[in-house]
């Protein structure tokens, strides 16, 4: 009996743990509920931003490694004009792309702030991992989105936090 109870047991902690996890703690569902359609809106100025993230760092010596949750934010950072993300996409430490967050441009409102989670057991971006987004605004006076990246990580008593800003990449 004992011996049955445990293996019981034992299966139902492996079923548990290859449970299947989202890719992120924001659902598509939102980015849906966000998406606008610009093909009206045919005077935008576009610009495009890069912005490094990541996912895990070497950690006493380059064969081992830290795995960070990252949190990006997409920032409106007008105070009356709306700000169009047309693109969001993430892209390994040798440049292959892993995912497109969204399919049709999303808005945000006048300081609004928006995130993307990349889950600490999401190690797909690897050391060097990056974001490009494309965007575009109505206004010449508008100021460009602030795209920034938190990334954090906790064992034990010990902390580790850093932060990365985009860069605006020529046209």
């Amino acid at each position: 009996m004992k011996y049955s109870l445990f293996i019981i047991s034992v299966l139902f902690v492996l079923t548990a743990c290859n449970e299947e996890r989202p890719i992120s703690s924001v659902s598509s569902e939102n980015w849906e509920k966000r998406s606008v359609r610009l093909s009206d809106k045919d005077s935008l100025l576009t610009g495009v931003t890069y912005l490094p993230v990541y996912s895990e760092i070497y950690s006493f010596s380059e064969s081992q490694t830290t795995f960070l949750t990252v949190t990006v934010s997409m920032r409106n950072i007008n105070t009356d004009d709306v700000v169009y993300i047309t693109r969001a996409d993430y892209f390994d430490t040798h440049g292959k792309r892993i995912r497109s967050y969204f399919e049709k441009p999303i808005s945000l409102k006048p300081l609004e702030t928006v995130e993307i989670i990349i889950d600490e057991a999401d190690n797909l971006g690897g050391v060097g991992g990056n974001f490009i987004f494309e965007w575009a605004t109505e206004n010449i006076r508008v100021n460009d989105p602030f795209f920034e990246a938190v990334m954090i990580s906790t064992k034990g008593q010990q902390g580790l936090s850093f932060t990365t800003n985009g860069i605006k990449l020529k046209n």
